[in-house]
This record gives structure tokens, C-alpha cells and sequence, in this order.
């Protein structure tokens, strides 16, 4: 199981990483690219499964604050909804462009969320 755990782990961070990506490459172009979303995504039921994974059998007695894990969850959800908007709204327009404050929003939560993980013990 731990190998599965590792899998999703994987999965988790390439998801993050592009959504990170895809927000840091369009910040000079008014649209967002469709991979943030596909990204969000991945990295949201790659966590999922990772927290579901770690508690039937890897983490034991021990594991992750579940106060951290509802934290991210909570973070995940919102940055994936904020693309799916993202994706809706570029797609309206003739040239993609989303709403700047839209687009800072997924990027700084993406980072809020990098954070939680690293520095919350």
C-alpha cells in the first residue's frame, strides 16, 4: 500500500506543479491555460486518495493533523472551482481573457495551499 500511497503522492505533486505552471506561464497573456484546471483536478483527488490511502494503512496510530488535511481540502476545492470559472469565462471571450483577479486568486491560493503542507507540523 505504500507504493499506491507514493503513486498518489506523485500525482499530487505534478498536479500542483501545473497549476503553478499554467498560472506563472499566462500571467503576461489575458487567458489562463486549460491544464490549470486539469491540474487542480489531479492534485485534488490525488489528495484525496492519498488521506484515504495514509489512514487505512500507511500512517498507523499517527498521520497528518486532520485540521491540516480540511484546511487543503477546503483550499483545493476552492482553486478547482476557480478554474472551472476560469475556463468558462475564457471561453466566452474571444480571446480567452479571464478576469485578472480570477486568475492572482487560483495562483496565491495555489501557493497558500504549497505552504499549508510545508509549514504546518
Amino acid at each position: 500500500m505504500e507504493i499506491l500511497y507514493n503513486v498518489f503522492l506523485a500525482l499530487h505533486f505534478v498536479g500542483w506543479a501545473v497549476v503553478l505552471g499554467g498560472y506563472l506561464a499566462s500571467l503576461r497573456t489575458p487567458g489562463l491555460y486549460t491544464g490549470v484546471l486539469h491540474g487542480a483536478l489531479t492534485a485534488l483527488v490525488a489528495g484525496i486518495a492519498m488521506v484515504g490511502v495514509g489512514e487505512a494503512s500507511v500512517w498507523g496510530d499517527g498521520g497528518p493533523d486532520m485540521a491540516k488535511i480540511a484546511v487543503k481540502l477546503t483550499v483545493a476545492l476552492v482553486i478547482s472551482v476557480l478554474a472551472f470559472v476560469a475556463k468558462r469565462q475564457g471561453g466566452k471571450a474571444a480571446d480567452g481573457a479571464v478576469a485578472p483577479g480570477l486568475k492572482h486568486a487560483i495562483g496565491g491560493l495555489t501557493l497558500v495551499n504549497i505552504l499549508v503542507a510545508v509549514f504546518w507540523n
